[in-house]
């Protein structure tokens, strides 16, 4: 008896021990890389149209490209993709916590940033902009935004950028979305919108938009958007070769032209890799 019983529990711990070592096999190692999972999670913004956006479809825009395509590279497919919103005030936290492996979500990368966590990339060259409308031919530089309503949204430093150094006359008004400075737009309620002007393609980009607002053209900074991973991750040399295979193969342009083409948006070249514009 006392046999049978040692053997039994022996089976248990035996069942216990190929158990825990089976699930094991998705978990994450400690650098933020896949240690041999079926899915990936990835971070990306949920209400940027033409950037990442969650649809009743599903998930659209060129970040959402750029990612499913690395994820690719990486070797998993899009069904193995686990989206998860990461908004900008979340998005170092997300990394260092290991709530996701990658971010790719407007993600401009900065000194303080990469004090944090480390960037692949970078994949798009951005500028700060404004968004007209398309029948507006008073706004023709930066100074013509003085005593123009200039909008942008609530917590947004873009549209102070522009009013400290470029247009001190201009009259800033805040909205607590993108969609609502668009409506305003629309109405002659305010006169411009300020953003990166690859946020400002994906609104104007819209079917519902199209033919309404251009693009100013000013490129008054540089934004180097790269994906984020948490620090010291390998992820970050797997991703710059995917993220040149993309542009080599010429999938990157044809996200550029998909997402943002019906905008009017003269993209940059893509960046190399490791060349950060200040």
């Amino acid at each position: 008896m006392k046999l049978r019983k040692v053997t039994a529990a022996s089976a248990v711990v035996l069942a216990l021990t190929v158990s825990a070592t089976a699930c094991g096999g998705d978990k994450k190692d400690d650098n933020g890389s896949s240690g041999g999972g079926k899915k990936i999670t990835i971070g990306i913004k949920y209400d940027q149209p033409g950037i990442g956006q969650k649809t009743p479809q599903g998930y659209a825009g060129f970040d959402v490209d750029v990612a499913t395509y690395v994820a690719g590279k990486l070797g998993y497919k899009p069904d193995q993709i686990e989206w998860k919103e990461s908004k900008s005030a979340d998005r170092e936290t997300m990394l260092q916590r290991g709530d996701v492996d990658f971010i790719a979500a407007s993600y401009s990368i900065t000194p303080e940033r990469q004090q944090k966590v480390d960037f692949a990339g970078p994949y798009l060259l951005a500028h700060q902009d404004v968004l007209l409308r398309a029948d507006d031919n008073t706004i023709k530089s930066p100074a013509d935004l003085n005593k123009k309503k200039l909008c942008s949204v609530t917590g947004s430093t873009s549209a102070q950028n522009v009013k400290d150094k470029l247009a001190p006359k201009a009259q800033l008004q805040q909205y607590p979305t993108y969609s609502a400075c668009l409506t305003g737009l629309q109405s002659k309620a305010i006169d411009a919108l300020t953003t990166d002007d690859s946020i400002l393609a994906g609104y104007a980009a819209q079917s519902q938009f199209k033919g309404k607002f251009k693009l100013g053209g000013f490129k008054m900074t540089n934004e180097n958007y790269g994906i984020g991973v948490k620090k010291g991750s390998d992820l970050k040399a797997k991703i710059n070769k995917a993220l040149e295979e993309m542009v080599s193969d010429g999938s990157w342009q044809k996200a550029v032209d998909k997402n943002f083409g019906p905008a009017g948006y003269k993209n940059e070249p893509a960046p190399k890799i490791g060349d950060i514009k200040s």
